[in-house]
């Protein structure tokens, strides 16, 4: 363990290579408490008159709650009480006080506001018990009974619907068309995205973070909440918290000193947050709700995609049109946007470039950022069809990229951050034996095995803002900063 510790710390070094992280080693604040056990998550923190919360989900995609059956869950010793939409504390109705810092545009869900089923894993019921045990046993017993209304959830049979979105609050819109790419592509001499089809499709993704999605709530006697929450933001969960409720703010604190894992899934307040403080307003009892693994594929997850690429270029391999258009999911009552095309306006020197996005609306649950949203499908989609015209055109496919590497944002005509890009292929090609790489598939071989070569290229905004800060020198010598 001492040596695990000692090497959060260390630089590394690749004797092979002689590469070495660079910058000074710095300790991770919480590095030696999450790998020694010492850390406490929002589920382990415990309080002497705690109730544990366990939330039971709706197994139907859309309809209305017509009633429940909850005695043989009542009836579970240890078992205090099951919310509902019909005995909940009072919560406030409008959309705004539900819509945290990072909410996309449209409706925000709302837990156990009304009768009515959006997704299939939605919660409909909260049961409270003195044990963790009982409140999971009782949940299994609890009957729902719903009039089932017609749904849709799979993508490409919808692709008829979609649509532009209506705003693109969480996400940016592509930028405007570059020359006429249609034209181009269409004049152009080599092009894939006609006879070769290059249409990409992905499935949608679930976040699993190491730790649970949960919520400790410790009721103080004068009313105060402390609510642990497993989160990425603790002021958006306190914001919410605070205007779904009604509280005022000095009500309510939140802490997360650890987050095992989010990746994005901990940008916006999930379900078990407002369900926890829901049941400690209503019992004054201190509360906890953990999720499920299972429960954890029915909150936000990156959408499902559907991509074509068309590429064209002349003889010489010059890039001569780029279009890119995505198709993906969103729910019924947000709309989530999902940034996919973007990027393949910024990688290459083209002056013919047509990037679009378009929506359709399931009933689902909202998609959610998850790492490099969008940028991981994107970029995928447009490396692949690189390399497809590459061989198209018999060229090598980093000479291709090569021949088109741009040294300015081809999308606004600004300069990149910073860019090593052209060193890093070198560097890489050298280090793999690129240039040994036969350019017809399937011809490289060790023994009776198939060895294949390949590259591709990402990129990632640097992402900078305006900062500002203050410094003040007194006399006494103190600095305040």
């Amino acid at each position: 363990m001492t040596d695990l510790i000692s090497a959060l710390s260390s630089p590394v070094a690749d004797e092979g290579t002689g590469f070495v992280t660079t910058g000074m080693p710095v300790s991770r604040i919480d590095g030696r408490d999450k790998v020694s056990g010492q850390a406490h998550y929002a589920a382990d923190m415990e309080d002497a008159d705690m109730l544990y919360g366990v939330v039971v989900n709706s197994n139907i995609c859309k309809g209305h709650i017509t009633d429940f059956v909850l005695d043989p869950a009542l009836s579970v010793p240890g078992v205090v009480d099951i919310i509902t939409h019909t005995n909940r504390p009072k919560i406030r109705s409008f959309d705004l006080f539900y819509k945290d810092m990072t909410a996309p545009g449209g409706s925000p869900f709302r837990p156990l506001y009304d009768d009515k089923i959006l997704y299939s894993g939605q919660p409909v019921a909260l049961v409270l018990a003195q044990t963790f045990e009982a409140a999971r046993h009782a949940a299994s017993l609890v009957e729902l009974h719903a009039d089932i209304e017609e749904y849709e959830t799979d993508l490409k049979s919808n692709l008829q619907h979609s649509r532009g979105p209506g705003n693109t609050r969480g996400g940016s819109p592509p930028p405007r068309e570059k020359g006429n790419a249609d034209e181009a592509y269409a004049q152009a001499a080599f092009k894939i995205g006609a006879g070769i089809k290059a249409q990409y499709d992905s499935a949608a993704e679930h976040h699993n973070p190491m730790e649970l999605f949960a919520t400790t709530v410790i009721r103080d006697g004068d009313g105060h909440l402390t609510i642990y929450d497993k989160t990425q933001s603790s002021q958006n969960s306190r914001w919410y918290i605070s205007r779904v409720f009604g509280l005022s703010s000095d009500k309510v604190t939140v802490r997360n000193p650890y987050v095992g894992g989010a990746f994005g899934a901990g940008l916006r307040p999930q379900y078990q947050l407002p369900l926890a403080v829901m049941a400690a307003l209503k019992l004054k009892r201190s509360v906890k709700v953990v999720m499920t693994r299972q429960q954890m594929f029915g909150i936000g997850h990156r959408p499902e995609t559907v991509q074509t690429v068309k590429l064209a270029a002349d003889q010489d391999g010059t890039l001569k049109a780029i279009i890119h258009k995505a198709i993906t999911t969103t729910s019924r009552f947000e709309e989530y946007v999902e940034t996919i095309v973007n990027w393949s306006g910024q990688l290459y020197a083209c002056d013919n470039i047509k990037l679009a996005y378009e929506l359709v609306s399931l009933d689902q649950s909202s998609p959610m950022n998850m790492r490099a949203p969008g940028a991981a499908q994107g970029i995928h989609a447009l490396e692949v069809a690189m390399d497809e015209l590459a061989y198209q055109l018999r060229m090598d496919p980093l000479a291709f990229r090569l021949k088109n590497y741009a040294d300015i944002d081809p999308s606004t005509s600004l300069p990149y951050s910073s860019k090593e890009l052209r060193a890093c292929y070198q560097q890489g090609a050298a280090r793999f034996g690129w240039k040994n790489r036969p350019l017809e598939p399937r011809s490289m071989r060790n023994g009776s095995e198939l060895i294949g070569y390949g590259m591709a290229t990402g990129i990632w905004d640097a992402m900078q803002f305006f900062a500002r800060a203050s410094a003040v020198l007194y006399g006494d010598g103190r600095l305040v900063v």
